[in-house]
């Protein structure tokens, strides 16, 4: 575990915060970078990633909001901020909210996932090298690629009770950093080739729901209902949605090419 990158004196540099921040900064420069190639880039889209950056950030606390209030015996605004954690899944939502809104705000109307999918997709990558290093590693494994780690280390892990020193767990968060760099191969290699605007955006979401579903059965976050954690049960609600879209437009026939 590194809580902390560099210390110079009584100021330390967090990890976490750190690898968030370049995740988000990376992020921007491919969403900026194809926006520019696709002739795109205009005051306009800068307030929408602008938009998507403010709606992640308070999204993704709000989300997690319930742990600090339903611990903290005397709760405040700034505490929220502060100790509250946060949310990948909730960050998510409340990017897309905030484009949307920012969208309707500049008088934007055409579609923007498509220049999101893999900006979104390499930060989250760069952002999870920061939980790697800092949270919770994953439930027990018998698997050779199991990590441990000592005794010193394993009581400053927060929520894992499972860090038990010697016992190989789950590098969870390697296993998501690997899916979303070859998500982020897949969509930089596929951007000119959506039948639909936008659509790129939408399988990168349900690929990646469907993932951390499963992924969650090795993470060792906390079960919340029949069996299920948060996060889980909050994917149980919107993965049936995208299906839905997806189940929508395949009935819609493609139109039809005119001759060459």
């Amino acid at each position: 575990m590194v809580p902390f990158l560099v210390r110079i004196g009584p100021v330390a540099l967090p990890t976490h915060e750190f690898f968030i921040a370049v995740g988000v900064a990376v992020a921007a420069l491919v969403f900026v970078l194809e926006a520019r190639r696709r002739g795109e880039l205009d005051d306009r889209m800068v307030w929408i990633l602008i938009g998507a950056m403010i709606g992640g950030a308070l999204f993704a606390k709000v989300s997690t909001a319930w742990r600090y209030l339903q611990a903290e015996p005397d709760p405040s605004l700034a505490g929220i901020w502060l100790h509250g954690g946060r949310s990948v899944l909730g960050g998510l939502a409340g990017a897309y909210v905030g484009v949307e809104v920012t969208k309707r705000l500049v008088g934007y109307r055409r579609s923007t996932g498509d220049l999101f999918a893999p900006a979104v997709a390499i930060g989250m990558a760069v952002g999870r090298i920061g939980c790697f290093l800092t949270e919770q590693v994953g439930t027990a494994t018998t698997l050779p690629w199991g990590l441990s780690v000592d005794a010193a280390v394993a009581a400053r892990i927060p929520m894992c009770p499972g860090c038990v020193a010697g016992t190989p767990m789950h590098p969870s968060y390697l296993y998501e950093i690997a899916f979303h760099g070859v998500m982020f191969l897949v969509l930089w290699r596929m951007r000119d080739r959506w039948s639909v605007r936008g659509q790129s955006f939408k399988v990168y979401l349900l690929a990646y729901g469907v993932f951390r579903f499963a992924l969650e059965f090795v993470r060792g976050n906390p079960v919340m209902w029949l069996g299920l954690t948060g996060s889980q049960l909050f994917l149980l609600a919107t993965v049936p949605l995208l299906v839905a879209y997806f189940l929508r437009i395949a009935r819609v026939p493609l139109p039809a090419r005119s001759p060459a």
